[in-house]
């Protein structure tokens, strides 16, 4: 470890590890505010293709993304909070990812909002949005129910359902 930071011996990461997963949340959920992308109505002009401000933010992301995941890896061998090695989680592309990824897709659509950009929506005053949110958790709730009936029936239900 460098700079004099240490796993916690407990966990296996650094104290400071979930206080930083919490501004990083702050820090996530004020961008989105910031950049009016908290918004459903700028969302939903988007996927109506009258409104292109999202598609730079993805790019701007991506872009930051990319080089931290090119760099970070080429400068230390393991995470500082964590002490993980770095490397690549390849899942298969199946049933479940399109079925999840359609569900994901008309939830968007349907509330124009993802998933984290409705909690900071919530923060800007969008109290509507609750609904979404609550809809979120149900269909949470019901994935978790159906994949443990899947597991007692003796069908393996795997990390990738």
């Amino acid at each position: 470890m460098s700079a004099g930071i240490a796993p916690d011996s407990g966990s296996g990461r650094h104290p400071l590890f979930m206080p930083l997963i919490f501004v990083g949340g702050l820090l996530f959920g004020f961008g989105l505010g910031f950049s009016h992308m908290a918004r459903p109505e700028v969302v939903l002009d988007f996927l109506q293709f009258t409104d292109f401000g999202l598609l730079f933010v993805m790019f701007g992301a991506a872009i930051v993304t990319g080089v931290t995941f090119w760099v970070v890896p080429r400068l230390r061998d393991r995470a500082p909070l964590t002490g993980d090695g770095y490397g690549r989680r390849l899942k298969p592309f199946d049933r479940s990812v399109l079925v999840g990824g359609s569900i994901f897709g008309v939830g968007w659509g349907l509330s124009g909002i993802c998933p984290g950009a409705a909690y900071a929506s919530v923060g800007i005053g969008n109290w509507p949005i609750l609904w979404a949110i609550a809809g979120m958790f149900v269909g949470a709730y019901l994935q978790g129910v159906w994949r443990s009936q899947r597991a007692t029936v003796g069908t393996p239900a795997s990390a990738d359902d």
